[in-house]
């Protein structure tokens, strides 16, 4: 088994005196981990840091065995998030869910695209948006997405205003506005595709993506939710 494909660096381990277990979100082989022998050598120190962009060739003598790695850094993306605690908090949240949610050795077709924005688009001003569009296509990803459509109540397709937290649909502000406060507002920057959205905004969207992701995810699975993410909001300051 032996293939080439690229990818960001999640997480890194030590194995061994001086070679790294690496983890990886790869653009056409999804999760995957090798070993990169001479990796942990101190030449070697500025590539395998997580967050970092890399090429790479695979290969196993059999499918179960660890893949090994022959790796060329692409991009020091690692780089973008040192001097904000803010970035590596999201960073560190992003590389858990991915790990925690995405398949191993499957191709994840157009969702590599929302995970590239974040770090293509890291050194931006409104960074956090693609931060807050990747946990909102990982729901759709999963087969857990919203339905942002149309009012869950009376079909309604106008004054869109909130989603349940049960059915994960949008209700109108006629018949949600009784119940407002045990309601998600309605996420009108990612349906209208405004790439510069209020802080605020934001903040509403990761709250409802943090409850469907535990609520649809994790707990279905048995897993714990990454402490992480449970802490990113105090940690951006949201």
């Amino acid at each position: 088994m032996e293939f080439r494909d690229e990818g960001y660096i999640t997480a890194v381990r030590r194995y061994g005196e001086n070679s790294l277990i690496i983890s990886l979100i790869s653009k056409e082989h999804g999760l995957i981990s090798g070993f990169v022998k001479g990796g942990g050598s101190r030449k070697n120190i500025g590539i395998y840091q997580t967050g970092n962009r890399i090429g790479f060739d695979a290969y196993a003598r059999i499918e179960e065995n660890m893949l090994s790695l022959k790796t060329e850094l692409l991009a020091p993306s690692a780089v973008n998030f040192m001097a904000s605690p803010a970035k590596l908090a999201a960073l560190s949240s992003l590389c858990s869910l991915c790990m925690a949610c995405l398949p191993e050795k499957e191709n994840l077709e157009l969702f590599y695209n929302r995970i590239d924005d974040f770090f293509n688009f890291i050194d931006k001003e409104n960074w956090l948006t693609y931060y807050s569009l990747f946990e909102f296509f990982l729901l759709d990803y999963l087969g857990i997405g919203l339905d942002l459509s149309e009012c869950a109540v009376t079909g309604s397709k106008e004054n869109l205003t909130y989603v349940s937290p049960k059915s994960g649909r949008a209700v109108c502000r006629e018949s949600g506005a009784p119940y407002a406060a045990r309601l998600y507002l309605y996420p009108h920057f990612v349906v209208d595709k405004n790439d510069f959205p209020a802080p605020a905004e934001i903040e509403d969207l990761l709250k409802m993506t943090g409850f469907f992701l535990n609520k649809n995810f994790f707990k279905v699975h048995g897993l714990k939710f990454p402490e992480n993410r449970a802490s990113l909001l105090e940690n951006l300051g949201l």
